[in-house]
């Protein structure tokens, strides 16, 4: 298969992924509670979690709205039709997942619930390793130099 023709996932799982990291973060919750003592109130964890919650959101739509903006593909198991460089992209290579990842801390700070943060750093690994990966390859075997040239100044989470 050509290389502009190769997708750089079979199936879009990063959305799947976090999704399962919120359901074991509650599963665990109930099964392996970690003690959480909040001498602060109930009202300054929901307050932070809600902002964390939001900004994840934010960030989800702003990249969204970019790639259709730049008619490019949304889903990462499409071929890219373009590189996508300016809005959330100048700041993180992925702030779709960046976002869902502040959204997975959000709502364990409103849950007070830490299995939220251990699953949200593993998700991140897990995503890292087996679609990031896959996603650069695909956009430096289509757009070559010019990935390399984002990628120097574009780091790949924050």
């Amino acid at each position: 298969m050509n290389a502009y023709r190769s997708k750089s996932l079979r199936y879009p799982w990063p959305v799947a992924l976090h999704g399962l990291a919120c359901i074991a973060a509650v599963a665990l919750k109930r099964v392996l509670p970690i003690p959480v003592k909040n001498t602060y109130g109930e009202w300054i964890p929901w307050t932070i979690g809600a902002i964390f919650t939001t900004l994840g959101v934010v960030l989800c739509l702003w990249a969204i709205r970019t790639l259709l903006d730049r008619q490019t593909t949304v889903l990462p198991n499409r071929c890219s039709s373009h590189l996508v460089t300016c809005g959330p992209f100048r700041l993180s290579r992925n702030p779709i997942y960046l976002g869902y990842t502040v959204i997975m801390i959000g709502i364990g700070m409103v849950a007070l619930n830490p299995w939220f943060f251990v699953l949200a750093i593993v998700t991140v690994i897990i995503t890292t390793v087996f679609a990031v990966r896959a996603e650069e390859r695909h956009l430096l075997s289509r757009f070559g130099i010019e990935f390399e040239r984002y990628c120097r100044r574009t780091s790949r989470w924050i």
